[in-house]
Formats: C-alpha cells, sequence, structure tokens
C-alpha cells in the first residue's frame, strides 16, 4: 500500500481513487460524440510543488501525481480497482502465491529512445532496498527472496514466505537503469530532468510556478490526444478558483465551499464539469509522540474528544464528506466499523485532562501545570483554506476546554523538509492519500520512525507491529481483516492522530475536454484518451 502525504490538491491519475465501488457522478455535462483529435494543452492547477521527479524518494502526492505522467509500474490499478499489466504486458502468480513472473512488454522506450527492457526492473529492486537509498517503500521489496531475469523481457520475483501485498507492490515506477546505474540516485539530475516511459514526457520544470510535459509520440498504449500537460502551481485555492473561471487554468480540485455555492452559475454550469465521489484520502491531525505533552494518552484522547468531528463535517465540507475513525477508508474490505470512537464530549476531555495534572485554569482559563500553561501549535500547509479553516474551528473547542492552540501555515515544500521529516512539530494537520491494499506498514510499524520516513509522529506499539506482520503476510482475507480490525481498535484508544474526516473529492475540468469516463477509479485512470475537439482547441 502506498502512502502518501496530501497537500490537498487534486491527485488525477493512479492515487486519486474511489475507497468504494462507486462511480462518480457527472454533475455538468456538455460531452458529445466528437470524433478525438490531436492537439492542445490542459492546465492543472496544483497547491503543492514537487520535491523530487524520482519516485521512489518522494513521498507527497503532488510529486507523484507529475511522476505518474512520465513513469510506469509493472502493474497498474484499471478503472475497476482490478491490478493489471502496465509495463508488464502480463503475468502470473504461482499456485502458492510465493512466485510472480512477469512478461514485460517489447519495444517499449525509454524517453530518451533506449529500450526497456528487465535490465531496468533488476536495477529499480536494487536501488529501493539499498540501505543507502533514503525511500520511504523499501520495506514491501525487502520482503523478496529473489528477483531474476530470465531474459530480456522476462522478469521472476520469488518469496520465502506469503506476503499479501505483493503484486501491488510492483505499481512501484520503474527506473532507467541505463541513467542512474552506478551512480548516486540522491543525487541525478533526474529529480529535476526526468526520463520515463510514461504517457508524456519533461520539457521544464520553472520553479515556483509550473512544470511541462509534453505528449509522448512512442507510447506503448497509444499518444495521448491531448498534446501538452501543464501543472500550474498556485499555492492558494481562491486565486486557482479566479484562475480557473478566467480560463487560464482547465483543471483543479474544487474546495467544498466553492462546489456547493460558487459554481452553480449557468455560465460556470456552461464551461465547466464537475465531478463528486468518495476520496481515497483522510485528514488527521498528529501528535508528535517525542514531546512530552503527548506522551500520556490521556492528553490525546482529551484532544480527540473536544473536537466536534459532524462541526467540521458541516462547516468545513458542508456536508461532503465523512468522520473518518481510523487509517482504514469507511467501505473497504479492511474497515472495522465496529470501533468506538472517542464522542464529541467538552466535559470528558476536561476530566481526561484533569486526570493527567491539568486541573487549574489561569485568569484567561488556559490550564496549567507546574507554573506553564498547557500551549501547543498546529502546523498545516499553506494554500489549503479546508484544512486551515478545520485548524482555526479546531482552535476555539480547544479553547473551550482550557488549551491555547495557535495555528502555523508553512509553505508545502519547506513543511515536509523542515518540519516533518526532522520531527520538528508539535502538532501537524495533514492528510494521506492511499491505495487500495490496507497493508499500514510504511506508516504505522515501529522501524519507520527514521527522518524521512513515514511513521514521523514516532508511534511505537508492540502489538501493533505483530499485527502489522500478520497482516501482510497471508493472503487469508479472514486472517487479515482480523489483523487490520484489531489494529484500528488499538489506534481509536491510543489517538495517536485524531483522525477527523474522509472528504470527498470535488474535481472540476473545463467542458472543452471530452473524452473522460467517471469510473470507481476517479476520473484520472484514461487521461491519455481526453481530448479537444479541434474547433475548441486553444493552445
Amino acid at each position: 500500500m502506498r502512502w502518501l502525504l496530501h497537500c490537498g490538491c487534486l491527485v488525477a491519475v493512479l492515487f486519486l481513487v474511489s475507497c468504494q465501488q462507486e462511480v462518480p457522478k457527472r454533475v455538468s455535462s456538455s460531452a458529445t460524440d466528437e470524433k478525438p483529435a490531436i492537439g492542445d494543452a490542459i492546465i492543472e492547477g496544483t497547491i503543492g510543488e514537487a520535491t523530487t521527479l524520482i519516485p521512489i524518494l518522494a513521498t507527497d502526492a503532488s510529486s507523484h501525481a507529475i511522476a505518474a505522467q512520465l513513469y510506469n509500474g509493472l502493474v497498474k490499478y484499471d478503472k475497476n480497482l482490478n491490478i493489471v499489466g502496465d509495463l508488464a504486458e502480463r503475468f502470473s502468480v504461482s499456485p502458492d502465491g510465493l512466485q510472480i513472473t512477469f512478461y514485460l512488454r517489447r519495444g517499449v522506450k525509454w524517453h530518451d529512445g533506449f529500450p526497456f527492457t528487465s535490465r531496468d526492473v533488476l536495477y529499480t529492486y536494487r536501488v529501493i532496498i539499498d540501505p543507502r537509498t533514503p525511500t520511504a517503500y523499501s520495506e514491501d521489496f525487502k520482503q523478496v527472496k529473489s528477483v531474476s531475469a530470465l531474459d530480456d523481457y522476462t522478469v521472476r520475483v520469488s518469496y520465502a514466505s506469503p506476503f499479501a501485498p505483493a503484486l501491488a507492490s510492483w505499481g512501484t515506477s520503474i527506473l532507467p537503469a541505463h541513467l542512474l546505474e552506478g551512480k548516486d540516485i540522491t543525487r541525478s539530475s533526474l529529480a529535476r530532468r526526468p526520463v520515463g516511459t510514461g504517457p508524456y514526457r519533461f520539457r521544464e520544470w520553472v520553479a515556483g510556478q509550473k512544470v511541462v510535459l509534453d505528449a509522448n509520440p512512442d507510447y506503448f498504449e497509444g499518444r495521448p490526444y491531448i498534446s501538452r500537460y501543464i501543472y500550474r502551481i498556485i499555492p492558494d485555492t481562491s486565486t486557482m478558483y479566479m484562475e480557473l473561471k478566467s480560463g487560464s487554468i482547465d483543471m483543479m480540485g474544487l474546495t467544498p465551499v466553492q462546489y456547493a455555492r460558487q459554481t452553480m452559475t449557468s455560465d460556470f454550469i456552461s464551461r465547466f464539469n464537475k465531478y463528486r465521489y468518495p476520496s481515497s484520502s483522510y485528514v488527521y491531525m498528529g501528535y508528535n509522540l517525542r514531546h512530552p505533552l503527548f506522551g500520556d494518552k490521556r492528553i490525546r484522547q482529551a484532544l480527540t474528544a473536544a473536537i466536534n468531528k459532524d462541526e467540521l463535517i458541516q462547516g468545513v465540507l458542508f456536508g461532503m464528506g465523512r468522520k473518518a475513525h481510523g487509517p482504514i477508508i469507511p467501505g473497504r474490505w479492511a474497515y472495522n466499523p465496529h470501533v468506538r470512537d472517542i464522542a464529541y464530549d467538552p466535559q470528558r476531555s476536561a476530566q481526561l485532562l484533569a486526570q493527567a495534572g491539568w486541573r487549574r485554569k489561569d485568569a484567561a482559563g488556559i490550564l496549567v501545570k507546574n507554573g506553564k500553561p498547557f500551549s501547543l501549535t498546529i502546523l498545516t500547509n499553506q494554500g489549503n483554506q479546508q484544512r486551515l479553516l478545520t485548524a482555526q474551528i479546531i482552535q476555539q473547542r480547544l479553547r473551550f476546554v482550557g488549551v491555547d492552540a495557535k495555528i502555523r501555515v508553512v509553505e508545502w515544500a519547506t513543511f515536509l523538509k523542515e518540519f516533518v521529516d526532522k520531527g520538528n512539530f508539535e502538532v501537524v494537520m495533514l492528510g494521506w492519500s492511499t491505495t487500495p491494499d490496507p497493508d499500514l506498514y510504511d506508516v504505522w510499524h515501529s522501524s519507520k520512525t527514521r527522518p524521512g520516513e513515514l511513521n514521523f509522529i514516532g508511534f511505537r506499539n508492540a502489538e501493533v507491529d505483530r499485527l502489522l506482520g500478520e497482516g501482510r503476510s497471508t493472503f487469508d482475507l479472514e486472517k487479515r481483516k482480523r489483523a487490520y480490525f484489531r489494529i484500528q481498535e488499538i489506534l481509536a484508544d491510543e489517538q495517536p492522530y485524531t483522525f477527523l474526516y474522509v472528504p470527498d473529492a470535488l474535481p472540476v475540468v473545463s467542458s472543452r475536454i471530452r473524452g473522460i469516463e467517471p469510473a470507481p477509479a476517479g476520473i484520472g485512470h484514461n487521461q491519455i484518451r481526453w481530448y479537444v475537439p479541434k474547433g475548441e482547441q486553444r493552445y
């Protein structure tokens, strides 16, 4: 399961997947039956700038959204969330599940014209498991017993014991061996000028402004109809929406208030199609468990009890989302519907705080212990008005129980590099984007707490560690379910995060762009087949 730190921008390709087998709803439409035409460009607005375009080195959704246009894995999720071949034309799994044979596509070329072969698969595997590679995704590949190339177009992967996410893990982007082999990947120019096999080729990256991609005429699934894909970095959703209405961008993720109140005019409906469906991400408040203030779980429970999640759903999401009770999205097979979430209860919050020694309040109504006020800072990323409003509502609720919560907003790349990766925070408000397999290992296992890894809050629990191992080491769905159900119960008690909500995805696309096919995987699954009729092309 790949977990991506989510800045709140639209992630329209692999990682914006529906959490249920529910088809996205198109709210307005001007689609016709024109013949697909080649040409034009699509400009997508994004809050966060990519950190690197070498996918195994990136943990943020902005980087992976762009990388998904440039690279391919051996497998991918199709529109119905089934695993199918990608760079592998087909694959076979042994009856015991311990061996996967990938039969690679012939004739695939890297963007520089060099042929793709099994050498690239072996290199990617070796560099991911190399301890010198600062990647958050090595654990899946450490389960591999051996990888061998039977020839240039056949790769066999063997496992010593059952590993449930094995097949899905090979959706990891394959890297070009001929450009990286024998070199330090952390110093490679491919971080800023990538070379992949994907439907689009890199053209330019203007820091803080845009990333420009050109259609790959040799793409193995066929040349994309739209000739250029541009990601414009606009670190404010209100500004982005003005750019959308002015025609400067074609696509973005709407905020709930934009979706519900600002897009219902006849002019907007004639110019844009908007969609709504359950996202695969959730928003949470994560506590730095290395900080002495949050070592006592009663404190974390009290903070959760002080927060009215229903208020957030209505006030921030306008009802377009659901409460989150844990790290599994509601509706998925591993979701535990019986977990007892901590309900909104300010009186219970005050009791828990008192039990933890926070009994007396100063003249301003702030709790004081040993002469120090109960003060914390909620850190979140710039440009995401939804999270800022969430933090502001939580700030008021915490103030009611005597907690002084400050809010600090930081630019996305700095937020990751200087604060999250270094554990330099008290409380973070963030989101995770996930893919369908429920493997939670990289985010919750105690071995994943080093700088740059995904358990950056420092959560450690021996029973969770054991259950994480059990959940990924069997193909028995019921055994996996029991492990993940129990993990959710433990997290509901421990509250290392206050799990807030699962927002609906609210993408909007210019109506001149045709061929969009809503499906359980969202709208981006067939992006290479999107097109603009000749008479409506702009660029």
